[in-house]
Order: C-alpha cells, then structure tokens, then sequence
C-alpha cells in the first residue's frame, strides 16, 4: 500500500498455511518463494509490534519428496510415517528462513486429545501466550503422527481457527491458493464472484459451491475455510481469506481495516477521524468508498458482536461428544436466548442418546414434532413446571401452552448458594409421589431414538446418560427423589446453541 498509515494498536494475529502453498504439487518441492515472503511479512508485522503466529501444514508434503514418493499413499499407516519424516525437516526449514532475520521460533505440536482435555488444553493456551511474551514465533501444527482426524479430514484450517480462539487472537489469515471466497472455483468457472464482505457464514453456504476447491496433497479445500471461519468469528476473531501469492498483503489489509476502524462518516459526508471502534461496529462499506482507500483483495469474515466464552468456545469445538441429550423446540428457543445461560432443566428434555458420564460433551439435539404429538406430553410439561420457578435461577420465562416449550423460566435472580436449599424445600411442598400417568408418559418417550433429530448445539453434560434418561420431563425437584442426590437442578450446561440464519 503506497499511503502512508498510522498504525493501530498492536493486534496478536495467527497466520494459516496449507500444503499446496508450502511444496509443488506434483515435484513436492518447497515452494522458496512463497515461504521466504511469509517469513518477510512475518517479520514486518513484528517490527510494527504485532504479535503472530503460524499454523503451518505440509508435513506429508515434505515427507513426500524426502522419501521420493510420486503421490499422496492411501494408507493411514504410511501417512503418519511421512508425517514423521517431514516435520523435522519443515520445521527446520522455517527455523532457517527465520534465522535469517535472527528471529527465534518455536515448535508447538496438537492433537484434538490435546485440546480436548481441560487441563492440557489451558496449559497449551499458557504455553502460546509466554511464548509471544518472549518475542517467540510458534510454529503450530497438527500431529500427524499420531492424530487421525487431521490426516482423514483437513484439520489444520480448524486447528488455527481454535489456536486463534485460545490465545483471543485480533486476526485470522487463511492464506490459500486463491485470493478470497468466490460463488464456485474460479479456476473452472468464469463467472464464479468473489465476495468481499461474508457476515453470517451460515448465511452464505446456500450461495457458494466449496466442493471442487483443494489441492491433491491437502486435505481441506474451501469448506474447511468456512468451518474454520465460523469457528474463529463466533470467538470474535476477525478472520480473512486470501491469496497465498502474495502474503504481503496481509500487512495492507491491516492498514486498511486501521484505517476503516479509526474513521467515521458524519452527516455531512466528510471524514474524519474517531477513536478506533472494533471491526464489527464498523459500516465497511460506507466507509471505504468515503475513502476512496484502495482495497486489497480479500475477503473478510465479520466477527461476532458478541464473542463466545472460552469455556463455550472450548466445549463447542474441541471436545468430542460422547452421547446426546433430546430437547423439544421450546426449550431450544430458549436456550437460543443469550440470558438463558446456557444451563438446561430436565423439563425440556426428552429423551437421550447414547451413554456418557457427567461431565462429558454431549451434543444437542431437537426433536419438532407435529401438533398431534403434542399432545401426549402436554400432562408432563404442566406438572413438570407447576413449582419450576422457585428452582430455575436467572432464565426467562415461558410458561407451559399448547405445547412443550420450557426448560428454563425465570428471571428472578438466585443465587447458586441457594440451589441445593430450593430443592429440598420443593421435595417437602411437592409431591413425591410418582403416578402411574407420569410414568406412562415417561415411557411413551423410549421412542427416541428412532426419531430424527437436528444437533442444534453442545454442551456439558452434569449426569450422566441414565440419570438424565430417568429425570427428563420433570420438574427438577423430582431430581433428588429420582437420583438420590442433586448437585446442580440443571441437567447440561455450558451449551452453545447454533443459530441458524
């Protein structure tokens, strides 16, 4: 960009390069051009204060040429042995680029087992943040190794959409062999359109065709891009596609986005300047033909206006699942509502899937059923609500109608302190005795597994799958009385709800 800029604050930003940018894809060579001018831009962004990190790809890739294999092997086995070969031999490729500049890096290798514990999961984001503390590049990449998940679907694009959720990066560049999203490959297609500004990524799926895009020695392609995008977005990440030819540009996409941040466009059409504003408040559009600024080509994915907890983020993206809690469509309304919490009640479930144990993920799924089937469970979701206000603290109201539509209820602040206490006083109002109709309709719920079920979400499961099974339907002062102790009245929390555009 030839205009002079003011720069912004320092922005922690995470870079993402996949094989196809890193060795040729027929002679496997190292593509020297394409890595010394990351390495370049890398160290501009440094100089300018930034922190970054690199999600490199393309241990196969090496290990391929090293072993002067002419092709990609289908065998899984074969694959984690080249992984092994090659990442010695990539990591040591970029330690000398770097040095060349006499910048330090750093090899951080994951596995989703890594992540998906609590525990190894902080101790990773801990080891990041110091690493950037000490002027350290990080180097991260997928374990082939040992991992199969990567190998089998392309990873790497989702593994630096969460290394940029844990280390709540500003930045996400997916750098590519194309210079932004387009309606289908541009490669094949003439009129394929590049699309500038993506705010919904769920939105934009019914627009653009991913399924011919990717190389043969990568495992991701466009759809991986998306997934990663929607990943990083929801964390508050700004995150932006881009040509892999020119890596420079990511250092003028952040002074045009600086630019855009730092300006605003008053009645009288004049510009002039602001305190600088997040990416997602800012009209992009109306500010950059205001500034005749010109646009460096990209696509920019806008991040959430409201940014998930990491603890969400964490649950919704990186554990495995091990079973699955049934809500109806009334509670999924519900918990789609931010002041819901995230916290379930065993009133609005209605069946489970699968067996896990209390603290495990579970995924979310909804189940609409049609009016007629309404009706058979209307009697539990009365009785179930008929004392659920003095146990549901902090979520909103929803009274039981026509159908059932709750599994959380008021907005009446309570303080955990008091949960154990409001159940056992609800245990000596309520009744505790369980009636023959109660557990018909209970039965009548065993159906569940055959129906067909949408995931809407992910969270935590607080029992495990047989607790739940016995308490779904019910008033959550039925939990003690059915399970013998009650830690939490909320069967499932920390849940992430997808909304749908």
């Amino acid at each position: 960009m030839s205009r002079l800029v003011k720069r912004g604050p320092p922005s922690t930003i995470v870079i993402k390069l996949g094989t196809s940018s890193i060795v040729h894809e027929e002679t496997h060579q190292p593509l020297l051009s394409i890595l010394s001018a990351v390495v370049e831009t890398v160290i501009s962004l440094r100089s300018h204060g930034h922190k970054v990190v690199l999600v490199s790809s393309g241990a196969i890739g090496v290990g391929l040429r090293t072993m002067d294999i002419p092709q990609r092997p289908k065998s899984l086995s074969k694959k984690q042995a080249l992984a092994a070969i090659g990442q010695g031999r990539l990591i040591a490729l970029w330690d000398n680029l770097f040095g060349q500049f006499d910048q330090r890096t750093a090899q951080v290798l994951l596995t989703r087992g890594d992540i998906s514990d609590r525990t190894r999961y902080l101790n990773a984001v801990n080891t990041l943040n110091e690493l950037l503390s000490m002027g350290v590049v990080p180097i991260v990449n997928e374990n082939d190794t040992i991992s199969v998940s990567e190998i089998k679907f392309g990873d790497n694009d989702t593994l630096s959409a969460i290394t940029s959720s844990m280390i709540h990066a500003d930045y996400l560049f997916l750098l590519t062999d194309v210079d932004g999203l387009y309606t289908s490959n541009p490669r094949k297609d003439p009129s394929a359109r590049k699309l500038d500004v993506v705010i919904s990524v769920a939105a934009i799926r019914a627009q653009v065709s991913t399924s011919t895009l990717g190389s043969s020695l990568g495992t991701g392609g466009m759809e991986t891009k998306l997934i990663a995008a929607e990943i990083a977005t929801g964390a508050g990440v700004t995150t932006v596609i881009a040509s892999s030819k020119q890596p420079s540009v990511i250092v003028d996409i952040i002074d045009y986005y600086t630019a855009l941040k730092s300006t605003s466009v008053p009645t009288s059409g004049t510009v002039s300047p602001i305190i600088p504003q997040k990416l997602d408040q800012v009209d992009l559009d109306e500010v950059a033909a205001s500034l005749s600024w010109p646009r460096p080509p990209h696509t920019v994915f806008k991040p959430a206006l409201i940014p998930m907890r990491d603890l969400k983020a964490w649950t919704s993206h990186t554990l495995y699942p091990a079973g699955s809690v049934i809500i109806d469509s009334g509670a999924h309304a519900v918990l789609s509502r931010r002041e819901s919490g995230g916290r379930l009640l065993p009133a609005g479930v209605l069946g489970v899937r699968g067996s896990f144990a209390s603290g495990q993920a579970v995924r979310i799924l909804v189940h609409r059923r049609t009016e007629g089937v309404l009706v058979e469970v209307k009697e539990v979701a009365q009785m179930s609500y008929s004392n659920v206000a003095a146990t549901t603290p902090c979520t909103p109201v929803l009274e039981p109608g026509p159908s059932v539509t709750a599994s959380v209820t008021s907005l009446v602040p309570l303080s955990r302190s008091g949960s154990s206490a409001s159940l056992s006083d609800n245990m000596s109002s309520d009744s505790q005795t369980i009636t023959d109709d109660e557990i018909l309709s209970i039965e009548k719920m065993d159906e569940c597994e055959n129906w067909d079920c949408e995931e809407v979400g992910r969270g935590l499961a607080n029992y495990n799958s047989a607790q739940i099974s016995r308490v779904r339907g019910l008033n959550s002062a039925r939990i003690v009385q059915l399970i013998g102790y009650a830690d939490t009245e909320y069967v499932v929390e920390n849940i992430t709800i997808r909304v749908s555009a």
